[in-house]
């Protein structure tokens, strides 16, 4: 039996959040406690400030997702950016666990028919499809910033993610056999 477009989307952008939250996770692996909070700059954020600020937009978000508008009232975006004294790895990935933990659980609780729903996020109405891509966007842009800094930071000893540099012809021999490694 053939699955609908809606169950397929629904499927893949799952799989999809769960690629990002896995890049970023092998990402902070890579560097050390230290380096979670330090910035370029004086206005750049550092990795915990991300992590902090993408784990309050999700649980935000992905909080009574269907009946309730996606910028709570007691969220407090601007101290996402702020790292207080005492905060650590372990306090950082248990916030992080939370957000995505919100987000998976509506992703998964949500019908195809809920799909075709219109949700508010900051009283702008957005059908479900739309609020789920947004999210996705978002996501997707402080995932790059996250892999970025943890590459910088661990310099030297960063492991690839991904493909490594001059290595696509192995890679493709591996993957796809030598018959098709240049294509």
């Amino acid at each position: 039996m053939d699955r609908s477009p809606e169950a397929l989307y629904h499927e893949d952008v799952a799989y999809q959040f769960f690629k990002h939250k896995s890049l970023c996770e092998r990402a902070l692996a890579q560097v050390r406690d230290e380096d979670l909070f330090l910035t370029l700059d004086a206005e750049a954020n550092s990795l915990a400030m991300l992590m902090q600020h993408m784990a309050g937009n999700l649980i935000s978000r992905w909080t009574d997702f269907l009946t309730t508008d996606g910028e709570k009232p007691d969220r407090d975006r601007d101290s996402e950016f702020v790292v207080r004294p005492g905060t650590t790895r372990a306090g950082l990935m248990d916030r992080w666990e939370e957000g995505w933990r919100c987000l998976f659980q509506a992703l998964a609780a949500l019908t195809e028919e809920d799909l075709s729903l219109t949700v508010l996020i900051r009283a702008e109405p957005h059908s479900v499809i739309k609020a789920i891509d947004r999210q996705l966007t978002h996501q997707a842009y402080h995932t790059g910033q996250i892999v970025l800094l943890a590459k910088h930071f661990a310099a030297a000893t960063w492991r690839t993610l991904s493909v490594a540099r001059g290595k696509t012809r192995e890679f493709n021999a591996e993957k796809f056999g030598a018959g098709n490694a240049g294509r």
